[in-house]
C-alpha cells in the first residue's frame, strides 16, 4: 500500500525537484537543510528554491506549476539559463521522506520559458498532458517535415557530423570560423554542438554564413578561444531536389512536393476555341 503523506501532526517530508537537460546532465535539488541521495541521485540542499502550488486535474487540461528560486547554487548559472541549458529540460517534481528516504513524485513535466532578473529566476512548467493537445496527423507540404538526420529520414547522423576545431570568433556577427572538412556552405541550417570552452555541451543552429564563418542563432555571450572543438552537423533545405541529389535519399522524402496548391481551386478553364 502506497504511503499517505501528511496524514500525521509531524511529518519529515521536504519538496524535491530533478531537471534533465537536454545535454544529458541531470540534476537534483531539496528544500530540506542538507543533501539527500535517493533514486539513485545526489539532490543538493537549495533552500532558496521554492516550487509553487502544483494543480492537477483529472480531465485532459494541462496541469500547471512553477519553481522560482535565487541564483545561489553552483549547479545554475545566469549564462547557463542564458544560452538556453535548461529550456526544454525534463522536470520531476515531488516529496520526500529525509529521514526515510521515500518519496512520491507529484508533478511531471518540461520546462518552458525562464525569466532571469535581480538574480533570482522563475521556471515555468508545461505538463506531460500538454502532449495531448497536439495533433498527430501530419499537415501535406511540398518540404520535407522529417527531421534532418532523424526518424523518417534514416541518413545516418556520423555520415555528416563533423569535428571541428574553432579558428576565430566575431562577436560583431556572431560568426565562428573552423577548421572542418565540410564546406561552410553544407552546414547552413545545420547545427553546432560546442565540446569545449564556456558553453561545452550547449547546441546552437547554423543559420547562415558570412564568408567561411558559420552565423549561430543564439548569441554568444563569453567568447571562446581559438582551439575550441565542436561537432558540427550539416543542414538541409528540405527540398525533394536536394533529397535527390545531394543525399540520393529520396525515397525516404516526408513532403508531397508535386501535389497541387490551393491556386489550383481559382483557376477557370479556358473557352473552347
Amino acid at each position: 500500500m502506497s504511503r499517505v503523506w501528511f496524514s500525521g501532526p509531524l511529518e519529515t517530508v521536504a519538496s524535491f525537484w530533478r531537471v534533465a537537460r537536454r545535454d544529458g546532465v541531470t540534476l537534483g535539488f531539496t528544500t530540506h537543510d542538507r543533501d539527500l541521495w535517493f533514486d539513485g541521485l545526489c539532490h543538493r540542499a537549495t533552500p532558496g528554491m521554492v516550487p509553487s502550488a502544483i494543480r492537477r486535474s483529472a480531465d485532459f487540461e494541462a496541469d500547471s506549476a512553477e519553481v522560482e528560486g535565487a541564483l545561489s547554487h553552483e549547479s545554475i548559472s545566469a549564462s547557463d539559463l542564458a544560452i538556453g541549458r535548461f529550456d526544454g529540460a525534463a522536470v520531476q517534481i515531488g516529496v520526500v521522506d529525509w529521514a526515510s528516504l521515500e518519496s512520491a513524485v507529484l508533478y511531471r513535466g518540461t520546462i518552458g520559458a525562464v525569466v532571469e532578473e535581480a538574480g533570482s529566476f522563475t521556471a515555468s512548467l508545461q505538463s506531460r498532458k500538454i502532449e495531448l493537445q497536439r495533433d498527430p496527423v501530419p499537415r501535406t507540404s511540398p518540404s520535407c517535415r522529417a527531421v534532418f538526420c532523424g526518424p523518417g529520414c534514416n541518413l545516418a547522423p556520423v555520415r555528416f557530423t563533423h569535428e571541428a576545431v574553432l579558428t576565430a570568433f566575431d562577436a560583431a556577427t556572431n560568426a565562428a570560423s573552423f577548421a572542418c572538412a565540410a564546406p561552410s556552405s553544407s552546414l547552413i541550417g545545420g547545427s553546432l554542438r560546442w565540446l569545449d570552452g564556456p558553453h561545452a555541451g550547449a547546441a546552437m543552429g547554423i543559420v547562415g554564413t558570412e564568408g567561411d564563418a558559420l552565423v549561430l542563432d543564439l548569441p554568444v555571450d563569453l567568447t571562446p578561444a581559438p582551439g575550441a572543438r565542436a561537432l558540427l552537423r550539416e543542414g538541409c533545405d528540405r527540398t525533394i531536389a536536394t533529397c535527390a541529389s545531394r543525399f540520393s535519399n529520396a525515397i525516404n522524402f516526408r513532403g508531397e512536393p508535386y501535389l497541387p496548391g490551393n491556386d489550383l481551386v481559382s483557376r477557370y478553364p479556358d473557352p473552347v476555341q
